[in-house]
């Protein structure tokens, strides 16, 4: 790779320093029960500690038991980013007083994750493990309020490598992996429900962050860790705000310290929050209560059966439909973003296909769904519902289109009365007369009237005004209500005109 991809300039010297930046996401999974417990998983229940237990507020003598379908989902979401399974894997208890640790120790993963390696969007993985999120709490004036509906609910923590050079990059990892729980059904990854948290390592040295690729990290700067970012807009400010923060420490002679640091937005710039723990801080060891688990005699849980789970992945849609398609990126982008619109492209696709109507028809189809439905969608003044949409009518729309059957305006029309109200779109299009007329000698008749009645364009027209071929055309179809073949009508003005 090109040194020059890793460095910025200082402002004040020009001197090169090379970024290094790690990630740290946690992502509440979708499970219908806590961790280790049978408790409702909703968080954001009305009524406070209402999915509560003995066992998720820690009350002397209960016992956790493993939630396996959190397990599955992580290990769905490692094998599709191509990380390696574990054999063997444990819990351990990561031991920190907090008020909304009701344990005064978090179930967690320290030796032995459940996924190692893979990577995702160009940035590579150190390790995907499993815990328990913790409770909520809210700060009055002179106390605070602790509700454990979230405490135990279960929580994928995802580390990478610190490979990520640029805050567009860790942007756009964050945005993949957001994606991608989606896709698998794991989370549904809000980051202002909290739902998804985001956390990045940041460290400048002027060794040359080419060190990293080959594992060696002995060069590179003292890090700190940047919390409390709430979207991904911000995770890039609080990035480039601590290199460059970083970089002036250093060349004011000062040392960077090892601390953790959270994100003010308003002031868009970090703050000193506490110095940063060691793993040694936390006094790890494996949690008794649980037992040791050998993956690989899991029947559900071998690669095999897990993979043929896995639904089309992000990166396999975008490349399927470009090739398929051939629709723009922005297009594909909107499906992964949107499946209930990507399920119907797909459905209606698949009837065009078997039509051999060319790159057109896909083009034509992406561009009602994803322009004229999502708007309709979007308006509150139009009553209607994406139900009445189905991929039949939309496959029928886009042929009639190309036949001639209908124009733009007749079908935009034509798919508001559908969404709004459901049937047919070739009963809704010939009952509301949308249908485009064709009969060449009709309109024939029309374009002569209107070329009669309009001497002095006809005129200026032929004395090199060609432009006026459009106000003709454009009388032609307000003489037909729209529902003149505008090709047609100009072929046949240019006949008459000579």
């Amino acid at each position: 790779m090109n040194e020059e991809n890793y460095f910025v300039l200082s402002e004040k010297t020009g001197k090169k320093y090379y970024p290094t930046i790690g990630l740290e996401i946690h992502a509440e999974l979708n499970t219908k029960t806590k961790m280790f417990c049978s408790c409702k998983n909703d968080p954001f229940a009305d009524a406070v500690n209402s999915n509560i237990c003995e066992v998720c507020t820690a009350h002397p003598g209960t016992l956790p038991y493993v939630n396996k379908k959190a397990v599955e989902h992580v290990l769905r979401v490692g094998l599709a980013m191509g990380g390696q399974i574990a054999d063997f894997t444990e819990f351990d208890r990561k031991n920190y007083f907090y008020p909304d640790i009701p344990k005064a120790y978090q179930i967690s993963q320290y030796k032995y994750p459940l996924i190692s390696g893979g990577k995702l969007a160009g940035v590579e993985l150190e390790r995907i493990h499993l815990e328990e999120d913790t409770a909520t709490s809210s700060h009055k004036e002179n106390f605070s309020l602790v509700n454990f509906n979230r405490a135990g609910v279960p929580l994928m923590e995802l580390v990478t490598l610190p490979s990520i050079t640029r805050a567009e990059e860790a942007m756009n990892f964050g945005k993949e992996l957001q994606l991608l729980l989606r896709t698998l059904n794991a989370g549904f990854a809000n980051i202002e429900k909290g739902e998804m948290r985001l956390e990045a390592n940041v460290s400048v040295s002027e060794a040359g962050n080419w060190e990293m690729l080959n594992r060696d990290f002995s060069k590179l700067g003292t890090k700190t860790e940047v919390k409390n970012i709430g979207s991904f807009k911000m995770l890039g400010d609080a990035i480039n705000y601590e290199i460059k923060r970083q970089i002036e420490l250093i060349e004011s002679g000062e040392k960077v310290k090892q601390e953790t640091r959270g994100w003010d937005d308003n002031k868009k710039k970090t703050f000193f929050q506490r110095s940063k723990e060691n793993s040694d801080d936390y006094r790890y060891f494996p949690d008794p209560d649980i037992p040791k688990y050998k993956l690989s005699e899991v029947e559900e849980f071998s690669e095999e059966n897990l993979r043929k789970g896995l639904p089309e992945l992000p990166w396999e849609k975008r490349e399927r439909y470009g090739k398929e398609f051939g629709i723009k990126s922005e297009d594909i982008e909107f499906y992964l973003q949107n499946p209930t619109f990507g399920k119907i492209f797909d459905e209606a696709a698949e009837l065009l296909k078997k039509k051999n109507l060319g790159e057109k028809a896909f083009k034509l189809l992406s561009n009602y769904l994803s322009s004229d439905l999502i708007g309709f969608e979007k308006d509150d003044k139009i009553e209607g519902s994406l139900e009445n949409i189905s991929p039949e009518n939309l496959a029928v729309l886009v042929e009639m289109i190309l036949a001639g059957d209908l124009s733009s305006r007749g079908a935009k029309d034509g798919l508001i009365i559908l969404y709004k109200d459901g049937g047919y779109i070739r009963e809704i299009a010939e009952k509301n007369n949308l249908i485009q007329k064709s009969d060449e000698g009709e309109l024939k008749k029309i374009a002569q009237e209107i070329l009669d009645n309009n001497s002095e364009q006809v005129e200026n027209y032929k004395n090199g005004e060609e432009k006026l071929l459009q106000y003709f055309i454009g009388q032609g179809m307000k003489a037909t209500q729209g529902s003149a073949n505008p090709g047609l009508l100009a072929k046949i003005f240019k006949e008459l005109l000579g």
